[in-house]
């Protein structure tokens, strides 16, 4: 079996399971309405996010945006990709972490290319302070940049006095 398959299988699992959630968001939710999951705590709110991560540059207003968001976009999964061929397959936590990041990447670029936007709609909030709406595919994002950044700190090698 090619050494790589278990984690082109977690990338399409990942993309499955976003593309499933947001799909259900656009046709069950109407845009901004916030519907009570966990009283207190957690929403689903189905929001057009046009900037990056967290909304961060949804104000800036440019034709080219939705253009140059995709292109970083593709070169951050083309980046992912090389790097994940530059390492070996048999370290698990390395390929896994890229692999949640390259899913997240592809399941966001996907959004922006056929909506120009990203569908958000998991929010978590408790006493008045709201975390910024977000998706699966952003989730894995996070999680995948936690377990790299593990990674690395793991493996680095104390530099000799």
């Amino acid at each position: 079996m090619w050494p790589r398959m278990p984690y082109l299988l977690l990338v399409f699992l990942i993309l499955l399971i976003d593309r499933i959630s947001k799909a259900a968001i656009r046709s069950h939710f109407e845009l901004g309405q916030p519907v009570s999951i966990i009283d207190g705590a957690f929403n689903i709110t189905y929001v057009q996010n046009t900037g990056v991560a967290f909304g961060i540059l949804s104000a800036f207003s440019s034709p080219a945006k939705v253009f140059l968001l995709c292109l970083i976009a593709a070169i951050a999964a083309v980046v992912v990709i090389a790097f994940s061929f530059k390492n070996s397959p048999h370290n698990r936590l390395l390929q896994g972490a890229l692999g949640l990041i390259l899913a997240g990447a592809l399941g966001n670029l996907y959004d922006r290319i056929n909506y120009g936007y990203v569908i958000d709609f998991l929010e978590l909030h408790a006493r008045g302070f709201y975390w910024p709406s977000f998706n699966v595919a952003d989730s894995a994002i996070s999680i995948g940049v936690v377990l790299l950044a593990w990674e690395m700190f793991r493996n680095e090698t104390p530099s000799r006095a």
